[in-house]
């Protein structure tokens, strides 16, 4: 009876140390479940922000050329070690820029089963809308129903500020003054604009404070006459556009705001000078969209395409 016990006693350690065994195993296939899934997540999230940021910065050059679009989405994928992803970059409808990155992900514990690799893609698509919010506006605008021909030269009145009604309007941002005026024509208005808001004119002859914005704005601009693509030329300039709000019969009170325009100054200001001249250029900016459904001028905010 007591060899019977033994013989018991020493087959149920043998099934511990055949139980011991298998949890181990389970435990050791957990782990390398979690490093290799962990790793597919991680790179998963870094190809997603990849995309991202290649489709988000690269559709800022839609308006230049698809040039500069690849060259843009090349410097993203670079910055950020993934150039060899690539598989497509697409201009979508003129407004819209698609980028897919694909790779393969090494795994580590699935190598035991004859699994290396597993393959994982991301894209990304960001478009083009009609800015309806923005920073660094300027204290110029012009009316919605002028019809605005991109390149072609126009001329921004500003001896009688907006005294008179017109196509063109001198506004007080920050308040009224010359003053205040010239500071904000260089710096621009720090504060949001959006359309729908109600702005008051300025009213008198600024044409000193701005010639000196102008010329001020020309000679910070790093590039040459004519180029106007460099994201920190001065000489580009969002302007509102606008529509009558209260007006008399020789004065405009205020305006409305109803979308914004990128103006870019073809040339200093004389002494006798009492306009702005340049052109209107299609360009992208900080802005946003906003709610209130901005008339499309040329200024446009980029956001990702859901």
């Amino acid at each position: 009876m007591n060899s019977f016990y033994k013989k018991l006693k020493k087959n149920e350690d043998g099934n511990a140390i055949i139980l011991i065994a298998l949890a181990m195993g389970a435990i050791i296939s957990m782990v390398g479940l979690v490093i290799d899934g962990g790793n597919i997540y991680v790179s998963k999230s870094h190809l997603q922000k990849t995309a991202n940021a290649a489709a988000l910065s690269g559709a800022q050059e839609i308006v230049n050329s698809e040039a500069n679009v690849n060259e843009v989405v090349s410097k993203i994928l670079e910055s950020h070690d993934e150039t060899d992803s690539l598989s497509q970059v697409n201009i979508e409808t003129d407004s819209q820029l698609h980028v897919e990155l694909a790779k393969d992900v090494p795994l580590f514990f699935a190598t035991l089963f004859g699994i290396d690799t597993v393959p994982i893609k991301a894209d990304a698509k960001a478009g083009l809308n009609p800015m309806g919010e923005a920073k660094g506006a300027v204290p110029l605008g012009i009316d919605e129903s002028v019809n605005l021909v991109f390149g072609q030269i126009y001329e921004l009145k500003v001896d009688d500020g907006d005294s008179v009604i017109g196509n063109f309007g001198v506004l007080a941002l920050d308040g009224p003054g010359a003053k205040t005026y010239g500071e904000t024509l260089i710096n621009g208005f720090d504060e949001p604009l959006k359309v729908g808001d109600i702005v008051n004119t300025q009213t008198g002859n600024i044409a000193g404070p701005t010639r000196d914005g102008i010329n001020y704005r020309i000679s910070n601009c790093p590039y040459p006459d004519g180029d106007y693509e460099g994201r920190d030329c001065t000489r580009v300039m969002l302007v509102v556009v606008y529509k009558p709000h209260e007006k008399t019969t020789n004065q405009m009170k205020s305006v409305e705001i109803t979308g914004f325009a990128y103006f870019y100054i073809n040339q200093p200001m004389s002494n006798n000078d009492d306009s702005v001249k340049g052109i209107f250029i299609k360009r992208t900016g900080t802005g946003i969209t906003g709610e209130n459904s901005p008339s499309d001028r040329g200024a446009y905010a980029i956001k990702l395409v859901e």
